[in-house]
């Protein structure tokens, strides 16, 4: 009973998909972008029109803390359908990158080093920002651990001009000030250690 339960409630990446990997309508791609502050070379997934008439605004999409999975990476591809250079970075990498089965990646995560990984995506904002076809305009997502350093770059970037974070923890009250973004702050009304 215990493992038809859990299968129940194990994502299935597969029916979940809105946008099939080969879409003809995008060009996708995974990058080595550097972090010299971070992990050194971290990896990501990038999105993007395959046919764009003008340069474009970006968004980066931060996961939860299960690691670059295949929902992240349809999100980014959603994204990319919508007009977005999307990208979205790995966190996981240093540690070998998403293992493939979440209760794995989770027990991975407690492996990061935080002030690393945190560099690491302010590294992925800068990237993405250079990146050739953007026009400058930078907005950021993030789910969980993603939402947490959503709020965490609205911080330390004045770059970012729009950011949506959906149940991360919130930013420290000092740093508040600092944020320049729109910002969109999905919580769920149970989630006492989030909402706290």
């Amino acid at each position: 009973t215990a493992a038809g339960l859990l299968a129940a409630l194990s994502p299935k990446f597969a029916e979940a998909q809105v946008v099939k990997p080969d879409d003809a309508r995008l060009a996708t791609s995974r990058i080595d972008y550097a972090s010299p502050k971070g992990h050194g070379t971290v990896k990501g997934y990038l999105a993007r029109p395959a046919s764009a008439g003008g340069k474009l605004p970006s968004v980066l999409v931060e996961h939860e803390n299960r690691g670059l999975n295949p929902h992240i990476e349809d999100i980014t591809r959603r994204l990319a359908l919508e007009g977005f250079i999307a990208f979205a970075p790995d966190a996981l990498f240093p540690l070998g990158g998403y293992p493939g089965d979440e209760d794995a990646a989770r027990a991975l995560f407690a492996k990061l080093e935080q002030p690393k990984s945190r560099e690491d995506f302010i590294a992925a904002a800068n990237y993405l920002l250079a990146l050739e076809g953007g026009n400058g305009k930078l907005g950021v997502v993030g789910f969980c651990y993603g939402g947490a350093m959503t709020n965490f770059l609205a911080t330390r970037m004045p770059q970012v001009i729009a950011a949506a974070s959906f149940y991360g923890g919130a930013p420290e009250t000092a740093d508040v000030p600092n944020i320049k973004a729109e910002m969109l702050v999905v919580l769920a009304g149970e989630d006492e250690r989030v909402n706290a």
